[in-house]
């Protein structure tokens, strides 16, 4: 029988550990909504969702704090308008590649709790 070097054996250890490691994957960071809002909706939106930012102005963007629009509209509506954009009354992109179905659903309440 043949004997490995010590630094065979240890190269092969250290090769299989990394490739648990890496195969595992490391836990994804969860964002706050507001983290994700801040990121993502802040430019347009502003920090109280009322869009009275100089892109917001430019690109119509919606006052999500009005009690009317947030009466009118659907937890769905709002859900597919981030995911999926919109293009009807200004030009919101979509973000679904950006963020998570939990991050829209969290920003979903998120929108509401900005309701004045």
């Amino acid at each position: 029988m043949r004997r490995c070097s010590p630094f065979l054996l240890f190269t092969t250890i250290l090769t299989c550990l990394l490739l648990v490691v890496f195969a595992s994957g490391s836990p994804a960071t969860k964002r706050t909504p507001v983290q994700v809002y801040n990121k993502y909706c802040v430019e347009c939106h502003g920090t109280d969702g009322r869009a009275k930012t100089r892109k917001a102005k430019f690109n119509h963007a919606r006052d999500i704090a009005d009690p009317k629009w947030q009466d009118d509209v659907t937890d769905e509506r709002i859900y597919n308008s981030i995911m999926n954009g919109r293009n009807v009354r200004g030009n919101m992109p979509a973000f679904s590649k950006k963020i998570t179905d939990q991050e829209a659903d969290d920003l979903v309440t998120y929108v509401r709790q900005l309701r004045k």
